[in-house]
């Protein structure tokens, strides 16, 4: 028998298939989509065998050294999706499959992640009659004899009692797979559908194979409408991915589905260790589960039968892996796994992307509309605040109007959420004496001060060092801590409220396993009053008890240099507003800016999202911008700043000759220039129809595959334009 096996090196080089003969003995093992280890020039590699065959034209195979799954790895479907990723992406096909599966199953791991199993005792029918007992053995006996018994209820039980009977042939044990995550049983629990929510699941589960824009305002069950059409699909024997963008989301929509679907449901996100994802992954390939929620990379769950692929808060700029190979989009990935099942896909939002809304607009997608709040009450009303007028009445970085909100509401026992879309205590610090200001020796960017650790620390590379007492140029002790992040917001809180209860939501505080559904839960059962936080709290979460929400500096986001700054800003601050308000309270936001008139602030006011489209797109159109013109970005990088310059001018001057309908801007530097002493330059591409731009990007990637002094990535439709 021979195979043909992809080996675990990225290099495109080696994107091939490489033949091996396998020994007799190895043969009945062998199964398209397992992995099994290989010699590879000096080393051992593992690899996934594409390919059976009975003959190859090379003579002299070597032959594989053994075989490292038992299972199917990745199924007919995946095998073919990771080939239309490759081709999509310019990436390597190892590295499409690799990002499909949990670290435990990536072919370059080398950790020991262990099935976990509980033991349990049972009587042998069969055993000697004759042998004679102590009181011990025939309590144990006693307590088997018509029933499987775990170790754990035979907590009283010394282990050579047990051991004992075993030895005698008298007790049989039997190991049963413990999966790490547990879902308890619940009360199902299902809500009535209101007209709206009924006619969109209507419209849905009668045409099977279509893709969907649910564009519904906050508060206006999307969520149940989605449990709604996954039910329908579970009736008829189907599965369901339901892709969450933040892991601040992941454990309320969770204990949503789990009240309604039980068990049935599996998870797959960050939040999760490297031993729960492996006992996710294989729950769902058994078919033990049929509702799979998680973020970007669950969109690659080996589900068989898919009934309906659901993308929730569908904007977010988290659903496209923007850091390595493959750059994919799990709307992409969605819509072709759609079309290997027949199935529909829905993406909902109350901020829907520029490029969805317009495809929903020509009819590319159906567009389908939730206008009202569930509970009939109107959306919070927004205030906004112009801090040019308000620094003089400001107290730290509060306007009155919101410290006199915030008041309001702890007088009345209300919950408060503020956003301030900035970790840390400070954004950078700087002496006020000589201008001196402390950067990050890696990078291009300053470092921000974290006062609980008192330490400067750079959000791009980690370098991090003790904050100095005086300055290191001037000797002067005139330091200053400029800007502002979330632990100094904390801070000021609880110096005009000192009796405030306050949680603060960022990186910082939830790096640690399980903080996310610590702190959602608490703040659910108002063991605070004022949750803090980055944009990890302006999305889904459904607190009822909130009825203000506060925006402390709403342009920050529009201060990023990126053509897509004004949808962000204006997504990010209609979605926080929609958490206030949600149940029988009225609601209200209060949002503080020092651009009161700027279009994407502006027509937040009055939710105004159709507005902000229309507005938006005619600055799209006139620079040539998504959804008018795709976009790619060619990232050239390398050590040597002028080296890298140099090969982004040749590959510059390669595409102005190759890509006639094509613009082509740049190379420039990239926004965050050098990040860990690697320097940046782009080359944007901008083109409506281009039918030689694959071709002529994959040999600019071929000629550079052997150059170590320089990096070439190829982002389309990047995210983010750094």
């Amino acid at each position: 028998m021979i195979i043909g096996v992809l080996v675990e090196i990225s290099a495109k080089m080696v994107d091939k298939v490489f033949d091996y003969n396998v020994p007799v003995e190895l043969q009945s093992k062998i199964k398209i989509g397992i992995r099994v280890s290989v010699p590879f020039g000096r080393m051992t590699l593992e690899g996934f065998v594409l390919e059976i065959k009975k003959e190859s034209s090379l003579s002299d195979l070597k032959s594989i050294i053994d075989v490292v799954d038992s299972e199917i790895v990745l199924n007919d479907e995946l095998l073919e999706l990771g080939k239309v990723m490759r081709n999509n992406t310019l990436s390597t096909l190892i590295n499409c499959y690799q990002v499909m599966l949990p670290k435990a199953l990536k072919a370059k791991n080398k950790g020991n992640i262990n099935i976990k199993y509980n033991i349990f005792y049972k009587l042998n029918p069969n055993y000697d009659k004759t042998i004679k007992f102590n009181d011990k053995q025939n309590k144990i006996i006693g307590l088997v004899s018509n029933r499987l018994v775990s170790r754990k209820e035979l907590v009283d039980i010394s282990s050579s009692s047990l051991n004992t009977l075993i030895k005698k042939n008298v007790l049989l044990e039997e190991k049963k797979e413990h999966y790490r995550v547990n879902y308890k049983e619940s009360e199902i629990i299902k809500n009535k559908l209101t007209l709206d929510q009924k006619k969109v699941v209507d419209e849905v589960v009668s045409n099977e194979r279509n893709t969907y824009l649910l564009y519904g305002v906050t508060g206006s069950g999307k969520t149940e409408v989605y449990m709604e059409i996954i039910d329908h699909y579970l009736r008829i024997g189907k599965t369901s991915i339901v892709l969450v963008p933040e892991i601040s989301l992941t454990p309320q929509i969770i204990d949503r589905f789990h009240k309604r679907f039980g068990d049935k449901i599996a998870a797959i996100h960050s939040g999760l260790s490297d031993g729960e994802r492996y006992d996710e992954y294989r729950r769902i390939a058994r078919g033990e589960a049929s509702i799979v929620i998680g973020a970007r990379s669950a969109i690659f769950a080996p589900l068989k039968n898919i009934g309906v692929i659901i993308i929730d808060e569908e904007h977010s700029d988290s659903y496209k892996q923007s850091d390595s190979s493959p750059r994919y989009h799990s709307r992409d990935i969605a819509i072709l796994r759609s079309k290997y099942h027949n199935c529909p896909v829905v993406l909902g939002s109350a901020t829907p992307s520029l490029e969805s809304m317009a495809r929903a607009l020509k009819g590319v997608y159906k567009l389908l509309e939730l206008p009202n709040r569930v509970n009939g009450k109107e959306l919070p009303r927004v205030n906004i605040i112009d801090m040019n007028k308000s620094m003089k009445k400001v107290k730290g970085h509060f306007s009155n109007e919101l410290l006199e909100s915030i008041s309001t509401r702890l007088e009345k026992k209300e919950q408060v959420i503020l956003l301030l879309n900035r970790r840390g205590y400070s954004s950078f610090v700087t002496c006020k004496n000589c201008g001196f200001t402390f950067k990050c020796p890696n990078c291009d960017i300053t470092l921000t001060y974290h006062k609980s650790s008192n330490t400067m620390r750079c959000h791009y590379c980690g370098y991090g060092e003790k904050k100095y007492e005086t300055c290191p140029k001037c000797k002067e002790n005139s330091l200053n801590n400029l800007g502002v992040g979330t632990q100094k917001i904390e801070e000021e809180i609880k110096k005009i409220f000192p009796d405030c209860r306050v949680l603060r939501m960022d990186y910082d505080t939830t790096s640690r396993k399980g903080m996310h559904e610590k702190m959602i839960e608490s703040f659910k059962n108002h063991e605070y009053d004022i949750l803090l936080g980055t944009q990890m709290v302006a999305k889904g979460l459904d607190f009822p008890n909130v009825t203000l929400v506060g925006v402390i500096n709403a342009d920050t986001s529009l201060n990023i240099p990126d053509f897509r700054s004004s949808e962000n800003t204006f997504s990010l601050l209609n979605q926080v507003a929609g958490r206030s308000g949600r149940s029988e309270k009225n609601g209200d936001v209060i949002i503080q800016t020092f651009n009161p008139s700027y279009y994407a602030i502006a027509l937040v006011k009055n939710h105004d999202y159709i507005g902000f489209y229309k507005q938006e797109m005619l600055f799209r159109k006139k620079l040539s911008y998504p959804p008018y013109y795709y976009i790619c970005n060619i990232k050239v990088s390398g050590k040597d700043s002028k080296y890298a310059l140099d090969e982004a001018l040749k590959i510059k001057k390669i595409l102005e000759k190759e890509l006639l309908s094509t613009i082509i801007l740049g190379p420039s530097t990239s926004s965050l220039f050098r990040i860990n002493n690697i320097y940046k330059y782009n080359i944007i591409l901008k083109y409506k129809k281009e039918d030689k731009l694959y071709n002529v990007l994959s040999k600019i990637l071929e000629h550079y595959q052997s150059n170590t002094r320089i990096k070439i990535d190829i982002d389309f439709n990047p995210s983010k334009m750094i």
